[in-house]
C-alpha cells in the first residue's frame, strides 16, 4: 500500500507540473474566470504530492500496518486527489456549496498525519 501512497505522490506532481504549464499558457492568453481558483489548486496539488511521497517513505521507515496503514493510505490519496477537485469543481461550476466536501478530504488528510503523528512517537 505504501507503493499506491508513493505513486500516487509522483503522479500528483505530474499533473501538477503540468496543471502549472497549463497556468501558464492561460496567463499568456486571456484567463478563465475560474483562472484563481486553478492556480490556488495547483501549489496545494504539489504540496500535497510531495507530503505523499514524504509519507510513502514514513510508513514503509516506521513498518506502519493493519488498520493504520490503511488510514494513512487510502485516507492520504483520497484526501490528496478529492481536496483540489473539489476547488476546481467549485470555480468551474460555480457551485459554492460543495466546498463543505473540503473538510471531509480535509478530515481524511488530518486522519492521516494524526496516524503517522502516533507512529513517529511510538517508533521514532
Amino acid at each position: 500500500m505504501s507503493r499506491l501512497l508513493k505513486t500516487s505522490g509522483f503522479l500528483g506532481l505530474t499533473v501538477q507540473m503540468l496543471w502549472g504549464m497549463g497556468n501558464v499558457v492561460y496567463l499568456m492568453g486571456s484567463p478563465p474566470a475560474f483562472w484563481a481558483e486553478w492556480v490556488g489548486a495547483h501549489a496545494h496539488f504539489g504540496v500535497l504530492g510531495i507530503l505523499a511521497v514524504a509519507t510513502g517513505f514514513a510508513v514503509d521507515h516506521f513498518e506502519t500496518s493493519g488498520t493504520r496503514r490503511t488510514v494513512v493510505v487510502y485516507g492520504f490519496v483520497l484526501g490528496q486527489w478529492l481536496l483540489p477537485a473539489t476547488l476546481v469543481a467549485q470555480g468551474v461550476t460555480g457551485m459554492h456549496q460543495i466546498g463543505i466536501l473540503e473538510f471531509v478530504w480535509g478530515l481524511c488528510l488530518l486522519a492521516a498525519m494524526a496516524v503517522m503523528t502516533l507512529e513517529a512517537w511510538n517508533k521514532g
